[in-house]
């Protein structure tokens, strides 16, 4: 009888095991297409779209499963909006998780972020539109949080993030250890870099090299392709299919998009079909106006300084810009614009700025522009010419202050803030006979914008220096499109998307900019906020979430509390005004109900007391 017992304990045991199996691995099961684990790829394995490369998974449950039994196509967003950095998204389709951009906040923060809804870990992998800080600077702080997945970018992005990642993590720890000497002194708790030369060492390692224009499949269901945004060196937009239960959504995340007919790279892609797009507003509300002859405008700046005996000192971002100048300096140089300084040095005084350099060449190929490819044509480097000098050591750096002959000299960081370019300040800014000149954005609180705005000392390295020598800027010179370009790139789609979502501008601005894509394109636009989720299956919102004002620190905490609700009532607000404009059309009775609450609610709160 015991026997028997065991016998049908064992059955009944081997059924629940097979059951638990077929159900886990049923074709018909949710469950069935996820795999177990991420796979680096050696080569992106890239194709066309009739034959993209095929990798193939092991299975394991899929998580992204909703209330009604089906399962998720969404977007979470999480950085950038209503804000020009920290671009961020992350998505949930076909079984699978992962991040487009992930990128640090810079300058001024406005608005609370939502954290990632997962751990890092369990992201399958991220795609890259290019290697600027505030879209990649947050990836070797991802590494350190566990994740250890594929990141795809082209590779021109690859080979930039390998100089710029290096140099963002050798910041953090030289930071790190300056403001621990100075806490140890003041009782300090250590204070911790947000990533190490080690992440950044890391997650390097991870970077799957891609071309434009060629489909590639990071996973089961999702295909990918780089296009050129024209915005930076291997800058691209990407597009994305997602397919769910034989059904296929395109979302097309727009990166930076490049101003039109910049030196070197190529002009932005268009993109001709999207079902979603989410797209930058940086420039969403003006125009960059009538483009100068920069080579023409710079020589003027060149020669009026050397004239009167003087240097000419550019901050410049090394990446990008300063390759820029050095292409309209070649100009400058061929065509003879300078007269009576004939053979003048220009210096590039930043170790980033050369390494980036060489690897504008190394893609120049892939990424150059029919004007510069000319050249290349030719056998001339346009971004070399007699007189240019490096500099690679602080001792190189320092040289230069010696050099009593007239010169350019180049340096980082583009808004003065950090670098080398201190430096070139110092030695320069009480000289009548010096210019400085600005080529690019110079963000409130910086001491590029404190001179734009006539600053007439400046404290470097603990002294004060007066400020004697002539200050100007280029204007018009940006690798963003303006507001015009935004809307040729917008308008280029053959059929309306469904939604396009605005994010990477200023809080008004990407308010103007989708209001400007409903009334010139017809558009259905919004601006979500941090932690906004979207069902693109349906194209609906799941959560519309406020934004939330970062309120600063007082010294009354009850402030602090009342600033805080405020800033909660200003948010309801806006979700207000959101839901006024979502009822347009809808029947006069309900409209005047809906009219009669808010009358209600105004007459309740309008007090004289408070």
């Amino acid at each position: 009888m015991q026997q028997n017992n065991w016998g049908y304990q064992k059955c009944t045991l081997g059924v629940f095991i097979a059951l638990a199996f077929m159900a886990d691995f049923s074709p018909d099961s949710p469950e069935f297409y996820q795999r177990t684990h991420r796979v680096r790829l050696k080569n992106s394995g890239t194709s066309d779209k009739k034959s993209s490369h095929k990798i193939k998974y092991k299975k394991i449950p899929r998580v992204h499963q909703n209330l009604k039994g089906g399962f998720y196509m969404k977007i979470t967003f999480i950085g950038a909006t209503h804000e020009v950095t920290g671009s961020c998204y992350y998505l949930e389709a076909a079984g699978h998780k992962f991040l487009v951009d992930c990128g640090m906040e810079q300058g001024p923060d406005y608005y609370e972020n939502k954290d990632l809804p997962i751990a890092p870990g369990d992201l399958d992998f991220v795609l890259l539109t290019h290697a600027h800080m505030d879209h990649s600077g947050n990836l070797p702080a991802l590494y350190a949080k566990g994740y250890q997945g594929p990141i795809y970018a082209t590779e021109a992005t690859c080979n930039l993030c390998d100089i710029m990642l290096r140099d963002s993590a050798h910041i953090q720890m030289f930071e790190a250890e300056w403001r621990n000497r100075k806490g140890r002194r003041e009782g300090k708790p250590e204070f911790i870099p947000a990533y190490t030369m080690e992440d950044a060492m890391g997650v390097l390692r991870n970077f799957v090299r891609c071309p434009y224009d060629k489909i590639i499949k990071p996973a089961e269901g999702i295909e990918v392709r780089f296009v050129d945004a024209g915005h930076l060196l291997g800058s691209s937009s990407i597009e994305v299919w997602m397919t769910e239960d034989d059904k296929t959504e395109k979302i097309v995340f727009s990166g930076d998009i490049g101003n039109v007919n910049q030196p070197l790279i190529k002009d932005p892609v268009y993109i001709k079909e999207a079902d979603y797009v989410v797209m930058e507003s940086t420039y969403g509300d003006r125009s960059h106006g009538e483009r100068p002859d920069y080579p023409v405008m710079l020589a003027e700046i060149i020669q009026r300084t050397f004239d009167r005996g003087g240097s000419l000192v550019i901050p410049s971002f090394a990446v990008g810009r300063t390759q820029e100048m050095l292409y309209f300096i070649r100009q400058i140089k061929e065509q003879g614009l300078i007269h009576g300084h004939d053979g003048f040095t220009v210096y590039v005084d930043s170790p980033l700025a050369n390494e980036a350099t060489t690897i504008f060449s190394e893609n120049a190929y892939t990424c150059y522009d029919e004007e510069a490819m000319d050249l290349l044509k030719k056998g001339i480097n346009p971004l070399f010419f007699q007189g240019l000098k490096t500099s690679v050591t602080t001792d190189d750096s320092r040289a230069i202050n010696f050099d009593a002959d007239c010169k350019v000299i180049i340096s980082a960081s583009g808004m003065c803030d950090a670098g080398r370019i201190k430096h070139h300040l110092k030695h320069n800014l009480w000289n009548p006979k010096n210019t400085v000149l600005f080529v690019g954005y110079q963000a409130i609180g910086t001491p590029g914008r404190a001179l734009l705005e006539g600053a007439t000392e400046m404290k470097l390295f603990g002294e004060t220096v007066q400020v004697a020598a002539e200050i100007c800027k280029m204007p018009g010179i940006s690798g963003h499109a303006d507001v015009n370009g935004l809307l040729d790139w917008a308008r280029a789609f053959d059929n309306k998307p469904k939604h396009v979502f605005v994010t990477h501008g200023d809080d008004t601005v990407t308010e103007v900019f989708a209001q400007r894509l409903k009334e010139d394109l017809g558009y259905d636009a919004t601006a979500p906020f941090s932690g906004t989720e979207y069902d693109l299956l349906e194209n609906k919102c799941i959560h519309e979430a406020p934004g939330i004002r970062i309120v600063k620190a007082t010294a009354s905490p009850k402030a602090s509390r009342a600033a805080r609700a405020y800033e909660k009532l200003l948010a309801m607000g806006r979700r207000l005004m959101t839901v006024i404009r979502k009822n347009e059309g809808c029947p006069n009775k309900d409209l005047d109900r809906f009219a009669r609450d808010i009358q209600s609610l105004c007459d309740k709160w309008d007090r004289d007391d408070i």
